[in-house]
């Protein structure tokens, strides 16, 4: 899967939140000082051709949507993040946290109850 730059990244979070929008709409949701109308259109047509999004044509202008999700998007860039800096082990990434962040055993106790819930969903697609 390919990532995401940290500009595509930023348009994907905004589109993720409307679901559906028009460049006009992500540039006013947007931070101070804003980006050109160029630049954001450039970076939206990127994502399209990445896979990343497509739309729907309204005359010339076009409203934009996303075809992954953030969950999915967030589940393939982690594991491929495990895989690249913790030889593709959930318990070496965990356990690099809890020592960076100094966990407390109560947080510890809490995670795994989350990973556990998580992986009792009967959606989940964790051997992917």
């Amino acid at each position: 899967m390919k990532e995401l730059t940290k500009a595509e990244e930023q348009v994907m979070q905004l589109l993720w939140k409307k679901e559906k929008a028009f460049v006009k709409e992500l540039i006013e949701q947007m931070p101070e000082p804003k980006p050109a109308y160029n630049t954001v259109s450039t970076i939206v047509r990127i994502l399209e051709k990445k896979g990343f999004v497509a739309y729907e044509a309204f005359g010339k202008t076009h409203r934009y949507f996303p075809l992954i999700s953030k969950k999915e998007y967030t589940r393939k860039y982690m594991k491929n993040f495990m895989k690249g800096y913790f030889s593709n082990s959930f318990k070496e990434m965990v356990s690099f946290f809890a020592r960076e962040d100094n966990m407390s055993l109560a947080e510890l106790e809490e995670l795994m109850k989350e990973v556990g819930k998580d992986l009792n969903e009967p959606n989940n697609k964790s051997d992917e």
